[in-house]
This record gives structure tokens, C-alpha cells and sequence, in this order.
């Protein structure tokens, strides 16, 4: 039977610390839980175990609380080392209960054999000559005293007047470097300690590096003062000054490998002892060796090697930087080592605890960095590279801290964390205050106009955090690495400003003939402030084609050059460095929306009329209302022609040229599921996949619009010669075939889209009615197959069904003083509950208009005729006519369907750079190509519902249609 536990409890347990047992109990570590320890024991120091109390020594120990203890008698109270045994202590006892002896004295308790002696032993070491020996640190055995001991006094006494620092000894008579002041200055957080490390180590590393070259001495000096971030002062003598101190007073001993800042015997802490030679550094010679996205191993990774060393200043070792010795954030072996993959744009970043950084850096390692290469004779070469601390201070101002390269300081030694100078009393107990390396970024520069992939010295920069240690487990910092490439894009801007200008220049002279041809077109010759403001729309549509052109360019020139050439000669620009190129994707979205929107309102408030050419047939008898007598009258002719032509109307207004469900979800499609959208990344690779192992790169804008908006050209593209070559021409040519059906309707459409320009669709039958049966309709329509009547056009003889129309003035009058009347009220709508006089009223509008339109087109007011003739070349492209219709209107023949312009159809590409500036808006603001297409996608059916809501209801205000029958 199995027992079940306590209701409520379950498998719950308390929480027991090793810190909560107390000075009674100890830590259980097979119970997680306190326990005591017996009588006359303690915890242990690790509180996981029972030890004897002093004056008890050990019977028994098996662990845990398993401990006999006895204790010793009056005559022997002292134990020994290991607490087995009873021993007398001549001279006295610890506080452990253990023997005692004097400074310079060995404690010895067993005989060579391994005796116990019944009385411990003090032995003093000897340290006159020859022996020179003393205790060592843990008083166990004598050992040779350390040499300045010998040097300067010839024993292992370093007495007055001599002076003991740091372990070692120097004579007063020699000439020492000045005193060392052992503090750091934590300057984020506005707090200075004096170090335990420098206290004990700077004025004897000092010395001994001034006075004896010592090697490990003189790093362990270079240490301090990297660890006090390079800082350098005019008055100062803390780590950084006795360094300099040193390197100026050595300038006999030479210089290491030809570096004039690398003193023999000294590490290599500084380029130059003063700002403005980072220019020299940085720009002056190109590295010797040239990289490719494309090839053997060496000549596409970055080659970084390091020399490390400890605190002390001993030398560990040689190591390459792969494997993410500088990266603190966790990852995979492969992401870490991308880091140094030429050309891959790296970024990574954490929030790192404090207690794991503790843990992991308890002693810090001092690193100097180099870029490994190969020489013509093959013999492999290092190449230094320099270090930009931003929180190094000369002469108490944050040098590097600003954009200038002329106030910098370059350094060579960093470390990236310091849990060690923070220390202020003890060596052994968690330091005040620790400094860890939060954002280390690697530059690397392309030489100018280089063919070649030539770069100059990579510069790592280096930002530290001051964290004040309080509760390590509940602190952390957050840290980043990264490695950018850069190079001059001075020259490509000044290219792009060119560009800007010059098609800038040109948009002002489009602009200006547009408002040219628009003023010619609405018939008025005074410049007014409507004019103006008509320019500033016409010029922000072609401004917005400028900026447009140029960012397409831009991103199609950086997407192919860069993921394209085997030897680098581009690299992307930084993102500090795509503002401009944004900015101008902005300005191209905001003046072609405004561009669209006008686009809009006038297409929403052109004039529009149907002309029906049916002529009753025949005389019907009709009563007279109120008489009561019948009298004869001419047949009706049937509305549903007009309601049918104005219907077809309705549905062709939003008709495009494209697809644009199709064309979001292709764009979509190429980019998410093909992989298109990692050719954005900001590495080499040119390749569509990748493994979820591999890094991931950051995202370039410049290369997600130029990705982006080639695929949206390139799709749109396609499907215009889809719908031009075949669909239009062997399923449905929506605009050809609402020709013909005015014609087969006999009505013909009077558009004006200004005040005296418009377009005109000839519609009246060759047959000279519509309204008839279905036997005599295919007969119609079999005898205008088989050439058996006359041909459809306006003039005689001709098939030109579609003109441009310039009216005159006093047509335009005319027309209005009509039209005042149609539009008096907003249509028939409704009808039902309206007066007759009012109904009957627009009524005789409607013909009036019908008459004299029909009768303009039959040339019947000859103080209002027009003339027919074809554009010139040069008018059609310009978009303007150089005739001003003065007396007599001029109809333009149109070869195509140029009504279309009222439509969406003849606006495709204004409609497709808003979509493709829209998408991109969307894009670089959320970085989700997924987002850009659904609300691309909601904008236009958004936008589409508008055109077709707006539009129907101006068609029923200006034809008196009823909306009811626009399905």
C-alpha cells in the first residue's frame, strides 16, 4: 500500500540555506535542511559538516555530523594540524586551538619519519648568507627570501632605513619612482577607493619595473593603469602616471620591433603621451592584405589574435579571438564565430547578472589585440590594433568621448571585466565595486576607391559600466558586441545630391508646363493663388518621382554591388548613415500621398454625361392630367440603355492595370517564402536560404526597400504584360469593351475633367437605334461584321470612337447654365417622396442637357462648333494642346482610351509607387514585411471603397442615374 502525503502539502518542503543553520547546526546536503552538530563540535568553514571545537581533537570523522570528538588534557592543549592529535604549543595557541609560532619561524609537530612529537616545534629559518631563507606564506617550510632582499641587505631583513613594499625590498639610497597614490576613481557612479591590489602590488611593481627592468613587474604596472581606463594627469602619480614616469625616463633602453610607443621592457599601453595622432593611426596605411566575399578561408575572416595576461603581469598565452573570447553573451560556436566573417555586419547583446559575471571573472585578464596576416616570403606577421576607451580622461576631460578623431587617445591593453582594483580591504571578500566592458564594437574601414578589398587597422572601441556591488544575484548589466564595416560615403552623397538637383531642377520645369497646359485647360489665363497651389501639387507628385527614383536606384545599386563583388570594394552604409536615405523615402511618401489624395478628389468631382441618341419610335396616346382628354405624343424612349451604360461605368472605375491582391501576396511570397528578404541582411552571403544554425546579420533599410521595391517593380511589371499581351487580348479588355457597348447601347459619354478639357466616347449607332429586339440586334451586329453598313466613327468613314476634347468658353457657359439645373437636386434617389414640379423639372433637364449635347455633337449651333484633328507629337508628350479653343471646340482624336485618366486604370503608376512607398513606410518602421503587406493591402481596399462610394455618388448627382440601379 502506497502512502499518500499530507493533504495540502503534497511534495513541498521548506527552504533551508547554509547561512540560516546558525553556529550549532550544519547544512544537510542529502536533506537540503539544518541539522545539529554534537556536542563539543561546530560547522565547518563550508557549513556542510561538523568539526571539533578548539582544544578537541578528533576520534572518529565520517562525514556530516558523524564526528567523535575528545578533549585534550591540561598538559598538551593545543591540536594539531590536521585535528587528530594532541600537542603541546610552546608558544601559545590560535584561535583555532592550533600552534603558534613566531614571524620567520616554521611550525614542525612530526619528525622526518612521521613521528608525533609530544612538544610542537618553532624552528627559526636561517636567513643569513649562504642560506637567505624564511618562512613561506603559509609558514610550513623555509625557502629562499626573494632576491631584492638579498640585493639590498644581504639577509632576508629588509629593516629600516630600507623600505618593504609589495613583498620585495629597496634600499632608501637608490632613486625610486615618486609614491604611488593607491586609489581608483569610479567615475559613473562618483565613487574612489583605495585598492587593496594597488595598495599591496603599484608601489613595488613600480619599483621594481623602474629600478630592475623586472618583466612581470612592468606588465603588472601597465596592468594597474589599464584597469585605472588609461587615464593620464598632468599632477597625478597613480598607476597611469608612474607608468609614465617610467616610459619617459627609459627612453635610452630603445624601442620594441621599430614602434616608436613601444618602450623596451614596458607593454605597449599608448599611441603617442597626448591626443591627436589617431588620424595618423587609423588612416595613414592600409592593412597588408586584401579580403573577398568570395574564396579560400584566409582571405574572408578576420584573423584576430591576442596576447593575455594576468594581474601579476604573467603572460598566459596566445589566442584567436574565436570562440567568443570577447563575447560575454552566451551562444553556438558558429554565431559566436560569425562575428569575424569579413563583411558581416555583427550585433549582440544581454543582460548579464552580476553574480554569474563574479563567478566567471573573479581575476581579471588583460588582453592585446592583433590582426594576423601573411607576408610575400610567407612568414605570418601581426598588425596591432588600437583601442578607443571612452572612459579614458586627460587631464580630466573624456577625450575619445567625442566624433573628432584629432582629440582622441588611442590605448592598446583592455580587459573586460574587473572585479579586482575594486577590492578596498581584502582580497578575499567581494569587491565594492566591479567595471565590466558593456559595449565593445569592432570598426573596420574600407580604403577609398580600394578594388581590391583593402582595409585600414580595425578599431575596437570600448565602453565600460561602473556597477556598485549591493546584491549581486538581483543586479545585472547589460552588454553588447558588435563588429561594423564602413567606409567614405562623402563621394556618394554628393553624387546623390547632384541627382537630387538636377532632377529636382528638371521636376520644377514638368511642374511648370503642367500648370501651363492645366491653366490652357480650365481656361483661364490669370496667375492666382489657385495656380500656384495647382503647381506645388503637380511639383510634389514629380518631386516624389525624383526622391523615388533615386532610393530605388540607391537600394538596386548597394543590393547589387554589395552582395555581388568577389573583392570588396563596397561596403553597406551604417545605419547612422541611412538618415539621409530615409529621410527621402519619407519625403517621397508624404508628396506622393499628397499627389494621390488630389488625384483623388478629382476624380471624384469630374462632370459626366450620357448621351442617348435613341429617338422615339412612333406616337403613343397619352391623357392629359386634370383635362381628361387624350392626345397624342411621341413614344418614350427606354432609360435602361443609360442605366445600363452608367452601371458598367460604376464598375470599371477602380479597374487597374495590375492585380494588387496578387501583387501583395507575389511580393510576399518572394520575400518570406523564397528567402528574397535575406538578401538584406548586412553580410556577404548572396544565397536565398539559410540554417536556423547559421547568424543572422542585421537587417539593412537601404537593402530591405532596394529587395522590397525591385520585387514589387519586377512583379508589377509582369503582370502589365500579362494583361497588355494576352489577357486584354484574348479574355477581357474592360475599357475597349465599354466602347463598344456605348456603341451597341447608342450612347455616347461626355466627360469633362476641367473647366474645357475632357474626353469624349462616340457611341451613337450605325444602325441609328438600340431599343429594339434580340432577332434585330444580331441582325445589326452580323451586317457590322460583314462591312454592310457604315463604320462607327464620329467623322465619316473613320472608326475613331475616343477624342480629347478642348471646348470654348461659351460651350462651357452653356453647358453650365444646363447643368445648373440637372444638379439642382442630388439626383432621383428619391424620387417617390419628391414634388412633380421638381421631378418634372429635372426632367426636362436631363433632355435639355441630352438635346444639346447631341445637338453640339451634330454640329447643329454654329456659334458653337468644333473641329476634329490629331495632336501633335510634341502636345501628346507634353500633355498639353497649343491651340486655345476660341471660337470653335477642337476634338483630338485619341488612338488608345485616354478617358482612362479619370480612372484608376490610366493612374497605375502613381497607384503603384504610393503602394510601393506605403509597404516600405510600414516596413522600415516595424521591420516585418509580413505587417507592410496586410496594411498595404487595407489601404487600398480602403482607398478603393472610397473611389467607389465618392465616385457613384457623384455619377448619380451628375447624370441622374438613380443609385439603385449601380450594382
Amino acid at each position: 500500500m502506497v502512502a499518500e502525503p499530507p493533504p495540502g502539502r503534497g511534495f513541498s518542503l521548506p527552504l533551508q540555506r547554509p547561512a540560516e543553520c546558525g553556529r550549532s547546526r550544519y547544512f544537510d546536503v542529502s536533506r537540503l535542511a539544518c541539522g545539529p552538530c554534537g556536542q563539543n563540535q561546530a560547522p565547518s568553514a563550508g557549513g556542510s559538516s561538523c568539526e571539533c571545537q578548539p582544544g578537541f581533537r578528533m576520534v572518529s570523522n565520517n562525514g556530516g555530523p558523524s564526528v567523535v570528538c575528545e578533549k585534550c588534557p591540561e598538559n598538551m592543549s593545543g591540536v594539531t594540524q590536521d585535528g587528530w592529535n594532541c600537542i603541546k604549543c610552546p608558544k601559545g595557541l590560535t584561535s583555532e586551538g592550533k600552534c603558534k609560532c613566531l614571524i620567520n619561524e616554521v611550525l614542525v609537530e612530526r619528525s622526518v619519519d612521521g613521528v608525533l612529537l609530544n612538544e610542537a616545534l618553532c624552528i627559526h629559518c636561517n636567513g643569513s648568507e649562504p642560506s637567505f631563507s624564511a618562512s613561506d606564506v603559509l609558514g610550513n617550510r623555509c625557502v629562499r627570501c626573494e632576491q631584492t632582499f638579498i640585493n639590498v641587505s644581504k639577509s632576508c631583513d629588509c629593516s629600516s632605513p630600507n623600505i618593504l613594499t609589495g613583498g620585495l625590498c629597496f634600499s632608501a639610497t637608490e632613486s625610486l619612482p615618486p609614491k604611488a597614490i593607491a586609489t581608483v576613481r569610479f567615475g559613473q557612479i562618483g565613487v574612489t577607493l583605495t585598492s587593496a591590489w594597488f595598495l599591496k602590488n603599484l608601489q613595488a611593481s613600480a619599483s621594481a619595473c623602474w629600478l630592475h627592468s623586472n618583466l612581470t613587474a612592468c606588465q603588472a604596472l601597465g596592468n594597474m593603469c589599464v584597469m585605472n581606463m588609461n587615464s593620464l594627469s598632468s599632477s597625478s602619480t597613480d598607476a597611469c602616471g608612474l607608468f609614465q614616469y617610467i616610459y619617459a625616463n627609459t627612453a635610452r633602453l630603445g624601442v620594441v620591433h621599430s614602434i616608436a610607443y613601444w618602450r623596451h621592457n614596458l607593454p605597449w599601453l599608448y599611441y603617442g603621451d597626448q591626443p591627436g595622432l589617431a588620424s595618423q593611426v587609423l588612416e595613414t596605411n592600409h592593412f597588408p592584405t586584401v579580403f573577398s566575399f568570395k574564396g579560400k578561408n584566409k582571405d574572408i575572416k578576420l584573423q584576430f589574435i591576442a596576447a593575455s595576461y594576468d594581474a601579476a603581469g604573467n603572460f598566459l598565452q596566445w589566442q584567436s579571438l574565436e570562440g567568443g573570447i570577447l563575447q560575454l553573451c552566451p551562444d553556438t560556436q558558429t554565431k559566436l564565430n560569425a562575428a569575424y566573417v569579413f563583411g558581416t555586419t555583427y550585433e549582440q547583446s544581454c543582460k548579464i547578472s552580476v553574480s554569474k559575471i563574479l563567478l566567471d571573472f573573479p581575476n581579471p585578464i588583460f588582453y592585446d589585440l592583433f590582426l594576423e596576416y601573411n607576408g610575400d616570403n610567407g612568414q605570418q606577421y601581426l598588425w596591432a590594433v588600437p583601442v578607443l576607451n571612452l572612459d579614458l580622461q586627460y587631464r580630466e576631460m573624456y577625450v575619445n568621448q567625442g566624433s573628432n578623431m584629432n582629440n582622441w587617445l588611442l590605448t592598446r591593453r583592455f580587459f573586460l571585466v574587473d572585479a579586482l582594483s575594486g577590492k578596498e580591504n581584502d582580497l578575499g571578500k567581494l569587491p565594492r565595486v566591479i567595471r565590466v566592458a558593456s559595449k565593445i564594437a569592432i570598426s573596420v574601414h574600407l580604403v577609398s576607391h580600394t578594388q581590391r578589398g583593402n582595409i585600414y587597422p580595425p578599431l575596437i572601441t570600448i565602453a565600460y559600466t561602473d556597477v556598485l556591488v549591493q546584491n549581486p544575484d538581483t543586479q545585472s548589466v547589460m552588454v553588447s558586441f558588435s563588429v561594423n564595416y564602413e567606409m567614405n560615403q562623402s563621394e556618394a552623397q554628393i553624387q546623390t545630391d547632384i541627382t537630387l538637383g538636377v532632377l529636382g531642377g528638371l521636376a520644377v520645369l514638368w511642374s511648370l508646363l503642367k500648370t501651363a497646359g492645366w491653366k490652357r485647360r480650365t481656361g483661364s489665363s490669370v496667375i492666382d493663388l489657385q495656380t500656384v497651389l495647382k503647381f506645388l501639387l503637380f511639383y510634389a507628385g514629380d518631386l516624389a518621382n525624383v526622391f523615388f527614383i533615386i532610393t530605388v536606384g540607391t537600394g538596386i545599386y548597394w543590393l547589387v554591388f554589395f552582395k555581388a563583388q568577389q573583392f570588396v570594394s563596397v561596403v553597406l552604409p551604417l545605419p547612422s548613415q541611412e538618415k539621409a536615405f530615409v529621410t527621402y523615402i519619407a519625403c517621397a511618401f508624404s508628396l506622393k500621398a499628397l499627389q494621390f489624395l488630389q488625384l483623388l478628389v478629382s476624380q471624384l468631382t469630374i462632370d459626366i454625361f450620357f448621351i442617348d441618341w435613341e429617338r422615339p419610335k412612333g406616337k403613343v396616346l397619352k391623357a392629359v392630367e386634370g383635362k381628361g382628354a387624350v392626345k397624342s405624343a411621341a413614344a418614350p424612349v427606354s432609360i435602361w440603355r443609360t442605366y445600363f451604360i452608367a452601371n458598367e461605368w460604376n464598375e470599371i472605375q477602380t479597374v487597374r492595370k495590375i492585380n494588387p491582391l496578387f501583387q501583395v501576396l507575389a511580393v510576399l511570397f518572394f520575400l518570406e517564402v523564397v528567402g528574397f528578404s535575406n538578401l538584406a541582411l548586412m553580410d556577404s552571403s548572396s544565397s536565398l536560404t539559410r540554417s536556423s544554425d547559421s547568424y543572422m546579420a542585421p537587417w539593412s533599410r537601404i537593402l530591405r526597400f532596394g529587395v522590397s521595391a525591385a520585387l514589387w517593380l519586377a512583379i508589377a511589371f509582369l503582370q502589365i504584360i500579362f494583361f497588355a499581351v494576352f489577357y486584354e487580348r484574348f479574355v477581357e479588355d474592360k475599357l475597349n469593351q465599354f466602347v463598344d457597348l456605348c456603341c451597341v447601347s447608342n450612347i455616347s459619354v461626355f466627360i469633362l475633367s476641367h473647366s474645357c478639357f475632357g474626353y469624349y466616347i462616340h457611341g451613337r449607332s450605325v444602325h441609328g437605334h438600340a431599343d429594339t429586339n434580340m432577332e434585330e440586334m444580331n441582325m445589326n451586329l452580323k451586317r457590322e461584321a460583314e462591312n454592310l453598313c457604315s463604320q462607327r466613327g464620329l467623322l465619316p468613314n473613320t472608326d475613331g470612337q475616343t477624342f480629347q476634347i478642348s471646348i470654348s468658353r461659351k460651350m462651357r457657359l452653356q453647358y453650365d447654365r444646363i447643368h445648373e439645373t440637372l444638379t439642382r437636386r442630388r439626383g432621383p434617389a428619391r424620387f417617390l417622396d419628391s414634388s412633380a414640379n421638381t421631378f418634372e423639372q429635372s426632367t426636362r433637364a436631363y433632355n435639355a442637357m441630352n438635346k444639346f449635347l447631341s445637338s453640339f455633337i451634330d454640329h447643329v449651333h454654329k456659334e458653337m462648333d468644333y473641329i476634329v484633328k490629331d495632336k501633335l507629337l510634341l502636345e501628346r508628350i507634353l500633355g498639353m494642346e497649343f491651340m486655345e479653343p476660341i471660337e470653335k471646340s477642337i476634338f483630338y482624336n485619341d488612338e488608345g482610351h485616354s478617358f482612362d485618366d479619370v480612372l484608376y486604370y490610366g493612374n497605375e503608376t502613381t497607384l503603384l509607387i504610393f503602394d510601393i512607398l506605403f509597404f516600405s513606410i510600414v516596413d522600415l518602421a516595424s521591420q516585418s514585411f509580413v505587417l507592410a503587406a496586410i496594411l498595404t493591402y487595407l489601404q487600398q481596399e480602403i482607398f478603393r471603397f472610397i473611389r467607389n462610394t465618392v465616385g457613384q455618388k457623384n455619377l448619380t448627382s451628375k447624370t441622374l442615374v438613380d443609385e439603385r440601379f449601380l450594382i
